[in-house]
């Protein structure tokens, strides 16, 4: 690179002034400008760099995506962008001395520009970001998104899925038994007298009531497919899919000694046992026979309408 001897400190003083690791290297690819950002942040002074070849002070980017920037630029004059998504920390960079002890890079970007000069002599600029704070803010962000996600899908007071979840899902699962000529099963369920328990006990240990159901139930569900949800006030639904209806029936049979055995008091409970149960109604389609999800899902409401006129606290299938 051919300047002045002037103008040598007055390169280096602005290229010094830059908040980003900036460096040249020749056709040799030997370092002939480093400022004082790589010096802090490499531990490698300036005066340790000139006329050393850049993979002797980085050895490890031999055979590296960085070495092949570099090779482009040098060779072909094309500039590279290295981006911290696939090169989150190429080069032994460090934020603080705190950082270097532990051993933790920062994140960085690092982008590789042929210079043109107007001669026949090749150079490449090579500038490295700390990409640290936006890379952490990212983070954040995309944990925000999931916890947001989770919140839209979660009900709010049991902490299973809701009637948007349980939407999106009977949708999902009724095409694909369609496609896949699979069974699926769908069950409707409430507490029993449920409207008394709440005017007999109060709202607050009706809530509780609630979440005590909802918290057994949901484990009883062990396959990733399966769906537990509040359907809506004290109705939950349950998605089975590759689940005939005589499997069906029996988890809800299950389901229903599940609840019993919780015991909780129900005084205003109009049978001979004063305890809180609950009525399953199940609806099931055939090997390749799903209809559509109205279909299914007004089938499971009839089934629990006949299993609360039958008595409550059972399962009625259809």
């Amino acid at each position: 690179m051919k300047c002045s001897v002037e103008s040598l400190p007055l390169l280096q003083g602005v290229i010094d002034c830059i908040d980003v690791g900036t460096l040249v290297l020749d056709a040799g690819e030997r370092v002939v400008l480093w400022n004082r950002w790589m010096g802090q942040h490499s531990g490698v002074l300036d005066a340790e760099t000139v006329e050393r070849n850049f993979f002797d002070l980085f050895p490890e980017q031999r055979g590296k995506r960085l070495e092949a920037a570099i090779g482009q630029a040098l060779r072909s004059n094309l500039p590279s962008l290295l981006s911290q998504t696939l090169n989150r920390w190429p080069l032994p960079l460090y934020s603080s001395k705190a950082a270097a002890e532990k051993g933790e890079r920062m994140q960085q970007q690092i982008t590789v520009t042929p210079l043109n000069l107007g001669n026949n002599e090749r150079y490449c600029l090579i500038q490295v970001a700390d990409v640290s704070a936006a890379v952490q803010r990212e983070n954040l962000l995309r944990e925000q998104a999931v916890a947001l996600r989770s919140q839209t899908l979660l009900d709010d007071l049991t902490g299973v899925a809701n009637r948007r979840h349980f939407d999106m899902a009977i949708d999902r699962e009724t095409r694909r038994a369609r496609r896949m000529g699979t069974p699926l099963s769908l069950m409707m369920l409430d507490i029993d007298f449920f409207k008394a328990y709440n005017d007999h006990y109060g709202h607050q240990q009706g809530d509780a009531c609630l979440e005590a159901v909802a918290s057994t139930l949901s484990t009883m569900q062990q396959r990733p497919a399966d769906l537990f949800a509040r359907y809506g006030g004290e109705e939950f639904a349950v998605i089975l899919p590759d689940t005939p209806g005589d499997a069906a029936v029996m988890m809800a049979n299950a389901m229903c000694r599940k609840v019993r055995d919780l015991r909780i008091p129900h005084q205003a409970a109009r049978m001979d046992e004063r305890i809180v149960t609950i009525s399953i109604g199940v609806a099931s389609s055939e090997s390749g026979q799903a209809g559509e999800v109205y279909e299914l899902i007004n089938a499971a409401d009839r089934a629990l309408y006949q299993a609360k006129a039958c008595g409550r606290n059972r399962v009625h299938s259809v």
